[in-house]
């Protein structure tokens, strides 16, 4: 039997991978609209963990012809994961975890400040003061780039863009350290190319929609305005595309190397290497790729490349499991897989439905924040993701499963 359901559509068929998980009726709808797109290839893929998102459904791998739609790949281009394993084991750690989490938290700008005069650089998740490993990496990979960017958008100057390289934002962005099930010790987190990357989404979602606004009515949405291959923006939006996705993985690199290197100076932590597996994926991105025949632009929104032995991380909730997976290459799902549980719950209902008793209760196994303003990121605000992996198993194989004991929020 298939993994996936087959679900009624008007336009290309939809397969979903949700066996025994939710699917809320306004992600639905955004996926119905999707599969009436004119420039859709083939069918719309839904992984388990799919729930409704701006612009497009979260959970969602859209392969096009001709054309991408800017608001389907979203904001936080280049969001993705992190993940390495250190030669520590459980033993090696101090029994107090709480110095650790604040040396985690000291070592990579996160959160943001609130209130007016807070923004730009004097914001708390911004660098004040750049290091010089990440203005290293800002000249050697995305400098040049940049400086070809801002003469077609110069509003990107105006960006936190080099201070925000190697910090990890809010919202559902984390950094955790975890215990595989042979208690060897890793580090994880999540993060993608932060304001700049938002600016960019923001500046070409508005040039789709200008460049159809003659034909947005005959669109299932406005928002999945799309930009057609050979017309400069579309150009325009591949290079910026491309450096911003470049940026979020190099943004990854930097906090990982700067939470190990935290790590290493806590007082009494013994010598050790983190570099015995190591993955460095995106989940909100484009590829080029080819499927059913065609080459396409893939879009994974909410999604991992998982091709045949391909190694990808799949996260739960703050207080849930999360995996190390290799794809099975299953071409139905455009060799794919979830990227996390998803969310059942929107953050204002979470808010209004749990209490901190309730986040302390779900959270005491993890030295991580236990305060009102995590709330919305409480475990009980996700999907089962037991149920989201189980939903999958013919997407990818679990190689390793992590408990988080450390987490970092923005």
């Amino acid at each position: 039997m298939s993994g996936y359901i087959e679900i009624e559509s008007v336009g290309a068929p939809i397969r979903a991978w949700t066996r025994g998980v939710e699917l809320e009726e306004s992600a639905l709808a955004q996926l119905r609209n999707v599969a009436r797109l004119p420039i859709l290839h083939g069918h719309v893929a839904v992984m388990p963990d799919v729930h409704w998102g701006m612009g497009a459904t979260v959970g969602s791998v859209i392969p096009t012809v001709g054309a991408i739609v800017p608001a389907a790949v979203g904001v936080d281009i280049g969001c993705g994961m992190m993940a390495a394993r250190t030669t520590l084991l459980a033993s090696d750690l101090p029994d107090d975890l709480r110095p650790m989490r604040g040396q985690i938290e000291r070592a990579v700008p996160h959160g943001r400040t609130a209130g007016r005069g807070g923004g730009g650089r004097r914001d708390k998740g911004a660098w004040h003061d750049v290091p010089k490993r990440a203005g290293n990496l800002w000249k050697e990979h995305l400098a040049g780039g940049f400086a070809l960017l801002c003469e077609k958008a110069p509003s990107l100057q105006n960006t936190n863009n080099l201070n925000h390289l190697g910090t990890l934002g809010t919202g559902n962005h984390f950094i955790e350290v975890c215990l595989d099930e042979a208690d060897r010790v890793w580090f994880l987190l999540h993060s993608g190319s932060r304001g700049v990357g938002n600016r960019i989404a923001s500046i070409f979602i508005e040039k789709a929609k200008k460049d159809m606004e003659h034909t947005l009515g005959s669109l299932p949405d406005k928002d999945l305005a799309y930009l057609k291959e050979g017309s400069p923006n579309f150009d325009d939006y591949i290079e910026a595309l491309l450096w911003a996705q470049e940026f979020a993985r190099i943004n990854r690199q930097l906090m990982m190397e700067n939470v190990v290197e935290a790590v290493r100076t806590l007082s009494g932590m013994k010598p050790f290497q983190a570099d015995a597996m190591v993955v460095n994926c995106h989940h909100n991105y484009v590829a080029r790729e080819t499927h059913l025949g065609a080459d396409v632009w893939l879009t994974r929104k909410g999604a991992v490349r998982a091709g045949l032995g391909e190694l990808g991380i799949i996260p739960g909730s703050m207080g849930a499991k999360s995996f190390i997976v290799s794809g099975k290459g299953n071409p139905d799902s455009f060799h794919s897989c979830s990227h996390g549980a998803g969310r059942r719950l929107s953050r204002t209902r979470a808010k209004a439905l749990y209490s901190i008793h309730d986040h302390r209760a779900a959270t005491q196994h993890v030295e991580c924040r236990k305060d009102l303003d995590v709330i919305d990121e409480t475990p009980m605000a996700y999907k089962d993701i037991d149920a989201v992996m189980a939903a999958q198993a013919d997407l990818v194989d679990v190689v390793h499963t992590l408990r988080q004991v450390v987490c970092v929020k923005g």
